[in-house]
């Protein structure tokens, strides 16, 4: 079918996402634990999933198929998506394949441990043009891949 899915707790890039989605005329679920705003748009569904460990995660990969988007920052569900051969892609724009999901999932559990033992402080940097220019980029030349049967 060729449907957006955003893991949308905390996820930098939903606007920039409704715009190319209204522009494709594609259906968009922003899946989260609680409800959030979303544009007063018929092919925009917010879909609120329980509040219980991964719920809004275990509702994308239980409805997204092959064919469809995922919009996420979790590597661990990009894995699961990947496995599915749904398209994942990265909030500053980055693609999740079968070829670099391992390492993905491997560099996540080595920051893990290394935040874990105290060498390593905070997070990822923050968002800033050129990550969400590539994000609109990645995005769009995926629904093309789509549409064309790829």
């Amino acid at each position: 079918m060729l449907d957006i899915y955003i893991d949308a707790d905390g996820c930098p890039v939903k606007d920039e996402t409704y715009k190319v989605a209204e522009r494709y005329q594609l259906k968009v679920f922003v899946v989260a634990n609680k409800y959030l705003t979303t544009p007063n748009d018929s092919r925009v569904q917010m879909v609120v999933a329980s509040s219980d460990f991964d719920a809004a995660d275990d509702w994308i990969v239980e409805h997204a198929q092959k064919g469809d988007i995922v919009i996420t920052a979790d590597i661990l569900l990009a894995e699961r998506c990947v496995k599915k051969q749904v398209r994942a892609i990265g909030t500053k724009g980055v693609e999740f394949t079968e070829d670099s999901i391992g390492s993905a999932v491997a560099t996540r559990e080595l920051m893990q441990n290394l935040r874990h033992m105290g060498e390593v402080r905070g997070g990822p940097a923050p968002m800033d043009k050129k990550d969400r220019s590539r994000f609109l980029g990645t995005l769009d030349q995926i629904i093309q891949q789509l549409k064309r049967g790829g």
